[in-house]
């Protein structure tokens, strides 16, 4: 069976964004990019579902760090490593980003492909149901739990209020990942060095990206800090005046 982990990386929210000085975007020299937590457990979903002649493809876009994640993938027990190779500057969204995976999908041909539910700066929808929609693919979301064999594949859904649904998909499929069936395996930094000396990271190409159908991007600032609040006192029918006179100045009703 093959398959493939498209992953994704993102801001990491414990270092300080910089907004670039057209405030187009964050300043891609400064922020550090690492690899999206939801698409940490599809790869190990996918390490978990590995037998002997099964091959995992994991496929990265060609931003900072991306090599770094492919040589992690490697070392936890990857067998391919793909880079789509392209500027992914500015309209660089989920839309542009699934039409290319969907491109390397319909060559390799995989028999399954996990990916994670969501990103911490997915704006414009999940990456795999826009995949799934591009491939004309069946998908289901918020999996915790898959097997496969014999061309079929039977997924543990999650549904609010503790409830787990089981269900039986025919592949090819893809299937949004938003927990392991255990928790992502550690590697020594040992191993991943001596990963990047030898596996290989295969560059692929990717035309102009087409991000329609994602959101527009205006502007981006950090919040403004500023004092506005004003504290009312008086009885609660005083108040309760007070509040309608500010809504009506704003010209809220």
């Amino acid at each position: 069976m093959k398959i493939m982990v498209p992953v994704k990386l993102v801001p990491d929210l414990v270092e300080n964004l910089e907004v670039a000085q057209d405030g187009s975007e964050l300043d891609r020299d400064s922020v550090r990019l690492i690899l999206s937590e939801p698409d940490e457990h599809a790869l190990e979903q996918a390490l978990l579902l590995k037998k002997q002649n099964d091959e995992i493809t994991v496929v990265a876009p060609g931003v900072l760090e991306a090599e770094n994640v492919l040589f992690v993938a490697s070392a936890k027990g990857a067998d391919r490593l793909i880079k789509l190779t392209n500027s992914f500057g500015k309209g660089f969204n989920c839309h542009a980003l699934a039409r290319a995976l969907g491109g390397i999908a319909t060559e390799l041909h995989p028999d399954l492909i996990l990916t994670g539910v969501q990103a911490h700066d997915d704006l414009d929808g999940s990456l795999g149901p826009l995949l799934a929609g591009f491939l004309d693919l069946p998908y289901v979301g918020n999996v915790a739990g898959i097997s496969a064999a014999n061309g079929r594949a039977t997924v543990r859904k999650e549904y609010s209020g503790g409830l787990i649904a089981e269900m039986d998909i025919s592949l090819p499929a893809v299937v949004g990942i938003v927990a392991a069936e255990e928790p992502p395996r550690y590697v020594a930094v040992s191993k991943v060095r001596q990963s990047a000396k030898t596996a290989i990271v295969e560059p692929y190409p990717v035309g102009e990206l087409d991000p329609s159908g994602g959101i527009e991007l205006d502007r981006m600032y950090k919040p403004e800090i500023v004092e506005r609040a004003t504290m009312i006192e008086g009885t609660v029918e005083q108040i309760a005046a007070r509040l309608i006179e500010i809504l009506k100045e704003l010209d809220i009703f």
